[in-house]
């Protein structure tokens, strides 16, 4: 999976392409938490969730409350413009 297709099939009401893999990752790192950040990267790689759990050091109701978090972050209409490409 990318994280074009991550973020798209997240984010709500997109009104405008997504920028390149490597500014979105960019983005995303400087304003998601490590963790955050770290949890999208994981489901990028399809890594185990067990296995997630154990690098991240959360039990499963920690590790949902951040994932959780981290997709209402990208929904938040300052940082999904910042996501998307515009033409000025």
């Amino acid at each position: 999976m990318t994280l074009t297709a991550l973020l798209e099939t997240n984010i709500k009401k997109l009104s405008a392409p997504l920028k390149s893999e490597v500014e979105l990752r960019e983005i995303l790192k400087r304003r998601l938490t490590k963790k955050e950040f770290k949890i999208l990267t994981y489901l990028l790689d399809e890594m185990p969730i067990e296995q997630q759990l154990k690098k991240l050091s959360l039990d499963e109701k920690r590790y949902e409350e951040v994932k959780t978090k981290a997709l209402k972050k990208v929904n938040f209409h300052d940082l999904k413009e910042e996501l998307m490409q515009r033409e000025d």
